[in-house]
């Protein structure tokens, strides 16, 4: 096997297949046994290359993790689906849909990003090299400005609070799971929204 090039990638000339090829191995290896212990070679077994060529592609194994951190937080994203659009159905029953997809994108990025914590270097890259334009909280805070400028939330309504609410109990949610010991609790996605609603509804 020739050491630039993994197995899968016989035949082709290109080098952005081989670091798309890198960045895909990262990621998987990334969330089947976290980041802690996860070295060079490790990836480079796992991609079927020599241990060298990473560099050929990255400066250093963090920035190749922070690449596969990134994909891996877009393919949860892609995951998600379509979310619900300003002005159809009813905002109770698009708010829940929302927070099901927020638990969902966090179930599958925050373990990453928990094991990835002593590793800040990784975490400031990632942040660095992210628009963030697309994600799920920005999108479900535009779709919360978009329904008050609608007329179905209150003219007055703090979407960035209602935000804020709605990512915190993703967090807490999903955090809280990932502590040892600790009873799963389901959350009562109908009941908080219900709760939110009384706050940001127009008033009659």
């Amino acid at each position: 096997m020739s050491p630039r090039k993994a197995a899968a990638l016989r035949g082709t000339d290109d080098d952005r297949n081989l670091r798309d090829h890198l960045v895909a191995t990262a990621q998987r290896l990334l969330a089947d046994q976290g980041a802690p212990g996860l070295t060079v070679r490790a990836i480079a077994r796992a991609a079927g290359v020599a241990d060298g060529v990473l560099y050929n592609h990255f400066p250093d194994k963090d920035a190749l993790l922070a690449a596969a951190l990134g994909a891996h937080v877009a393919a949860a994203h892609a995951d998600l689906g379509p979310l619900p659009t300003p002005g159809t159905a009813t905002v109770q029953e698009n708010l829940a849909l929302y927070l099901h997809a927020g638990l969902a994108l966090h179930r599958a990025v925050l373990p990453v990003f928990a094991g990835l914590l002593a590793s800040p270097s990784v975490l400031t890259r990632y942040a660095e090299s992210e628009a963030h334009s697309d994600d799920w909280r920005e999108l479900l805070a535009r779709y919360l400005r978009a329904e008050r400028d609608l007329s179905r939330l209150a003219s007055d309504a703090d979407t960035a609070a209602a935000t804020a609410i709605l990512v915190g109990i993703c967090h807490d949610a999903v955090l809280t799971a990932m502590l040892p010991g600790t009873p799963h609790a389901e959350v009562d996605v109908d009941a908080v929204v219900a709760t939110l609603l009384a706050g940001i509804a127009p008033h009659p």
